[in-house]
């Protein structure tokens, strides 16, 4: 059965906000998502918007999803794909939907001019990392990443 690619609508954020709890239970936090409905929507659909979504559907049913947004590199000074999320449905995995994501991604990438397409995996997700280095991407294993958030950010601006 063929998989459909296309972007979201506003109507699609309650499905997008289900599959990133259902990400997120996968991802051993499920009590971490704080996104609403209407957050999405307004994140999604501003001008300029702040993110983008495709969902992937087969039969007309929606399958999975890939959420992205632009990041810049000083050192190619282009443009850059971010992948935050992408999530395909347990029954649906195999069926060539998070493939079919990855390609239209990177096609969009080639489209905008964009030097990077990048994303991050958790390093216990073995299945995700072998599908990865399947479709030619490599890790960056000297980089980590680094975060600041909640009480921490309160405190880094000052405003402690």
């Amino acid at each position: 059965m063929s998989i459909v690619i296309r972007p979201a609508t506003p109507t699609d954020c309650g499905i997008i906000l289900r599959f990133v709890r259902e990400l997120a239970e996968y991802e051993r936090e499920p009590d971490a998502v704080e996104a609403s409905e209407e957050m999405l929507a307004a994140a999604l659909f501003a001008t300029p918007p702040a993110a983008e979504a495709l969902i992937a559907e087969q039969r007309g049913e929606p399958i999975g999803f890939a959420l992205f947004f632009h990041n810049f590199s000083t050192w190619t000074g282009k443009r850059g794909i971010y992948l935050e999320d992408l999530y395909v449905t347990p029954a649906a995995r195999g069926s060539g939907a998070g493939r079919a994501l990855l390609v239209h991604l990177a096609g969009l990438a080639l489209d905008r001019g964009c030097a990077r397409f990048e994303w991050s995996v958790l390093d216990w997700n073995t299945p995700a990392i072998d599908f990865y280095r399947s479709m030619g991407a490599t890790g960056m294993e000297e980089w980590t990443v680094q975060r600041v958030t909640g009480d921490a950010l309160v405190r880094l601006a000052g405003r402690a």
